[in-house]
C-alpha cells in the first residue's frame, strides 16, 4: 500500500475536473489524505479559466463526460496552453476508444471510475514520475481496442 511517505513533496497540487460534486468531494478527500493539495474545477472552461489566473497543478485528473466541453476538447486545449502538464483521463464509462484517443492526445493515464485510492494513488505516483515525451499506449488499451473491433 501507499503511505503518505513515500509523495514526493507535499507541495505537489492536484486539479480534478469533474462536473460531479460528489466526486469532487470524494477525489479531493482521497488526494488531501495522500498529502496533495487540490484544486477543483466543474467545468473544462473553469479548469482552463484557472491555468489563465494562474494555477500551476502538478497533474490534472480530468473527466471524459462533461457537458458543454467535454475531457477530450479540454485535455487538447490544456495542452494547447501549457504542453509539458500532465494529464490523468478518468471516466465512468470503459471505453478503449476515448482511452486510446486521449493517450494519443498527450494523456499519461486512464482510470476508470469509481476507482480505488490504491488505484489513483498509483497513477499519480507513475505520472509524477514519467517523462512527458514517453508517449507509449498501454498494452491493455491496445488489447481492448482489438477485442472490440469489428
Amino acid at each position: 500500500m501507499f503511505s503518505n511517505s513515500r509523495r514526493i513533496s507535499p507541495e505537489l497540487t492536484v486539479l480534478v475536473v469533474d462536473d460531479d460534486p460528489c466526486m469532487l468531494h470524494y477525489v479531493r478527500a482521497l488526494l488531501e489524505s495522500d498529502c496533495y493539495k487540490v484544486e477543483t474545477a466543474s467545468s473544462g472552461t473553469a479548469a482552463l479559466d484557472q491555468l489563465r489566473a494562474g494555477v500551476s497543478p502538478d497533474v490534472v485528473l480530468l473527466d471524459v463526460n462533461m457537458p458543454e466541453m467535454d475531457g477530450l476538447q479540454t485535455l487538447r486545449q490544456l495542452l494547447q496552453f501549457r504542453p509539458a502538464l500532465k494529464v490523468i483521463m478518468c471516466s465512468g464509462i470503459a471505453d478503449p476508444r476515448k482511452a486510446l484517443t486521449a493517450f494519443l492526445m498527450g494523456a499519461q493515464d486512464f482510470l476508470t471510475k469509481p476507482f480505488r485510492h490504491l488505484y489513483l494513488s498509483a497513477a499519480l505516483e507513475r505520472c509524477v514520475h514519467s517523462r512527458k515525451d514517453n508517449k507509449t499506449v498501454p498494452w491493455q488499451v491496445v488489447r481492448e481496442m482489438w477485442e472490440v473491433s469489428p
